[in-house]
């Protein structure tokens, strides 16, 4: 069963982190497969709930584009460089391909062999040497075992063409020479006691008695074989091991890791039909071929709290979505198929997952229970958001039973461990929980942070200015914000990049705007720090 990966949006916080370890918990009790995963950096608040809780922090998520893994390659199609020619053809044969990834005894892969260099070999290449062992050319003559000394056999090719008394005066046999014979018994006798390496009886020979006692005393390697003597020689040198073949030792390879678009892109430039697949160590893992580019597997994801392509992995486009599970607006998200899609303006994730979780007739863990109600209170601000529902309240009551919590000490506990912002760089707070915005031809970032201590950011306004400039003049946002909500007063300061202040000014009715103005009551980036902005970007 394929896993299929559930994460929130690419700035972490901590209802995505929490819905998508929540979610993946219950997908799994209900006989799915799932993992939790994150797009991002954990920040502190997200770090303190999953600490509190003793529950492991997702891996990371870097993409969901379609990697060679994926791709229906052949994964059976390779050979050992030891594997003789002849076995090595007719494997090319049984796969329907033109060439195989060859591999030393270790499995790495040590070069590529195709028929047109095996057709050269045969033409030019050696006739007269045999680098093979004693199993391949048993299963190459179809032979039969009548002694077996050597697993590993090298030396001359010699066939008895001669007669007996011509062959015997004109030929010196040696330890490494290979004799094919017929039923010639002076050769036969000649060739035992010279100490031969092999000896090939053809159709059928039978090796004497008194010969054959002599051949095991001197370790000589015998084998019978039903084809006659034309046909064995040259199956013989087709017993050959296919590394002695003009091979390509450093062929184009991939790893399994590699991107299937990069894969199309090299075999477009190269032209090839075939490639070995690889892991980092080198390990040999099969071969792709040119016509494997269209059947591969899409990774499934289930995406919680966001639906914006923006937001989201890098790759989506590739991945077959089959689940979304959001509070948000909707966006222009398209699927292929329909998926279960379950939106609601409620203030939190969790508290939709909360809702799952009684319809699915699971029971919710204490520690899943605490990292839903972190969520909640997390997002609705200890329920001091204008997005707070009373589902949020309710639902968040429920789970502090389960947890055994007080909603308002732990939600205090939780925002003093995260809020400080003393050890933390200009770009760190902002990039910390920053989302993307597309509008027409506009790109918007928001970022939000939340402080019990304004005086701590104030300190370092010129800063975060330079640092929001610097974003629109480096990359491609025309606006970047960054509002800072105090959760004691219950109210956001704003900083902004200085091209953007007749658009505030307008969207926030404000005469005069100033760097960390106060806008008081606005806390939810999603309900009163976005649609001002996107009503006057529309108009």
């Amino acid at each position: 069963m394929q896993t299929t990966y559930i994460f929130g949006h690419k700035i972490p916080d901590t209802d995505s982190v929490c819905a998508s370890i929540s979610l993946s918990y219950l997908k799994n009790k209900l006989g799915y497969k799932t993992e939790p995963r994150v797009l991002g950096n954990l920040n502190r608040e997200s770090k303190f709930v999953l600490d509190y809780f003793n529950i492991q922090e997702p891996k990371f998520l870097n993409d969901v584009k379609v990697r060679i893994k994926n791709m229906h390659y052949n994964k059976a199609a390779y050979v050992s460089e030891n594997t003789s020619i002849f076995e090595s053809y007719k494997k090319m044969e049984e796969l329907g391909v033109t060439g195989l990834p060859l591999t030393d005894s270790n499995n790495k892969l040590t070069g590529y062999v195709n028929v047109k260099e095996i057709s050269k070999f045969l033409i030019d290449g050696d006739a007269e040497t045999l680098e093979s062992s004693y199993s391949s050319l048993l299963f190459t003559l179809k032979g039969k075992e009548i002694l077996h000394f050597s697993d590993e056999i090298k030396g001359n090719i010699l066939i008895a063409s001669y007669k007996s008394k011509t062959f015997i005066d004109t030929v010196n046999l040696t330890q490494d020479d290979i004799l094919i014979v017929g039923d010639r018994y002076k050769i036969m006798e000649y060739a035992v006691k010279s100490s031969i390496k092999l000896l090939i009886l053809v159709n059928n020979g039978i090796l004497p008695n008194e010969l054959l006692e002599l051949a095991k005393n001197k370790k000589i390697n015998v084998i019978s074989t039903p084809y006659d003597t034309f046909k064995s020689s040259n199956l013989v040198r087709l017993s050959n091991n296919v590394k002695r073949i003009n091979i390509n030792d450093k062929p184009i390879s991939f790893l399994v890791s590699d991107y299937r678009n990069d894969f199309v892109d090299i075999t477009n430039k190269y032209g090839h039909t075939n490639y070995p697949v690889i892991d980092k160590k080198n390990n040999c893992l099969g071969m792709a071929r040119l016509v494997d580019i269209n059947t591969f597997q899409k990774q499934k994801v289930i995406l919680v709290d966001h639906n914006q392509p923006s937001q989201s992995v890098d790759g989506l486009e590739e991945a077959e979505i089959v689940e979304i599970i959001d509070h948000h607006n909707l966006s222009t998200l398209m699927t292929a198929t329909p998926i279960s899609f379950r939106i609601s303006p409620v203030g939190c994730t969790c508290t939709l997952l909360y809702k799952i979780y009684k319809e699915s007739h699971v029971e919710i863990p204490k520690n899943i229970a605490g990292i839903m109600l972190s969520a909640i209170i997390s997002d609705t601000l200890l329920f001091k958001s204008p997005t707070t529902t009373k589902e949020d309240i309710e639902i968040a009551k429920e789970l502090a039973k389960i947890a055994e919590l007080d909603v308002h000490k732990y939600g205090r506990k939780m925002f003093e461990a995260s809020t400080s912002v003393a050890n933390m760089s200009v770009e760190e707070i902002i990039h910390s929980d920053m989302k993307t915005f597309k509008f027409d031809k506009i790109n918007m970032v928001i970022g939000q942070t939340n402080t019990m201590d304004f005086k701590e950011i104030a300190k370092k306004e010129k800063e975060f200015v330079a640092s929001l400039n610097s974003i629109c003049n480096i990359g491609n946002a025309n606006i970047a914000l960054l509002f800072v909500t105090d959760i004691i007063k219950n109210g956001s300061y704003i900083y902004f990049n200085e091209e953007s202040k007749n658009l505030l000014q307008e969207a926030y009715g404000i005469d005069d705007l100033n760097q960390g103005y106060y806008l008081d009551g606005v806390v939810s980036r999603k309900k009163q720090m976005l649609p001002p902005l996107i009503e006057v970007i529309e108009r």
